[in-house]
């Protein structure tokens, strides 16, 4: 069984649109997806930014320490649940993310309603920096989120899909994805984004 190891900022709402692309095609073609816990505020620490962007990493990084904890309280399986529950009221129904929605999204996943409160412990941070550099170290460089590794390859930043492509496309890019993670010298390919 092909595995896919997948870091993600929950902030981010490209790589929300990735998620449910990877997602949908795993689940059609019996991958199983790792869902790891990446911060673009700890990959941002110290540099430059406008205002607006601290905010938003701020939320992202509370928010990681949520999806840690539910990741190290109730496993992979939880997390993705989790996240997919989160993403919905957060990038497709426009809600202000906060304690209000990680209840809600606790409670429709059938998860522990107290790990709500969990972005304000400081004791999950450790798994969220853990976690964070473990996906810089499969990229090989400083990379966004996501980053995605197939089976035991080199990871790499992307993909990037907007909209999530269904279908044959979600399939062709997830063997594409696949076959290209194979190739040791492969590093990089890019375009212009489409727009959210």
């Amino acid at each position: 069984m092909t595995e896919i190891d997948f870091w993600f900022d929950p902030s981010c709402p490209y790589t929300w649109r990735t998620s449910r692309w990877l997602a949908d095609v795993a689940q059609r073609r019996g991958v199983d997806v790792r869902w790891r816990v990446m911060s673009l505020a700890i990959l941002n620490e110290g540099k430059e930014f406008p205002p607006q962007y601290g905010e938003a990493m701020d939320a992202g990084r509370v928010a990681s320490r949520v999806m840690q904890a539910v990741r190290e309280r109730c496993g992979n399986e939880a997390l993705g649940r989790f996240y997919a529950e989160v993403g919905t009221l957060v990038h497709e129904r426009g809600t202000e993310p906060g304690v209000d929605v990680y209840r809600q999204a606790l409670r429709a996943g059938g998860l522990p309603e107290e790990l709500a409160t969990a972005g304000d412990d400081e004791a999950y941070q450790a798994g969220v920096v853990q976690s964070h550099w473990e996906g810089q170290d499969r990229a090989g460089q400083e990379s966004g989120s996501p980053i995605t590794a197939v089976d035991d390859h080199p990871g790499f930043f992307g993909p990037i899909v907007v909209p999530p492509p269904a279908g044959d496309d979600a399939t062709r890019l997830l063997d594409a994805l696949v076959a290209l993670s194979a190739i040791q010298s492969f590093s990089e390919l890019k375009r212009a984004r489409q727009a959210l």
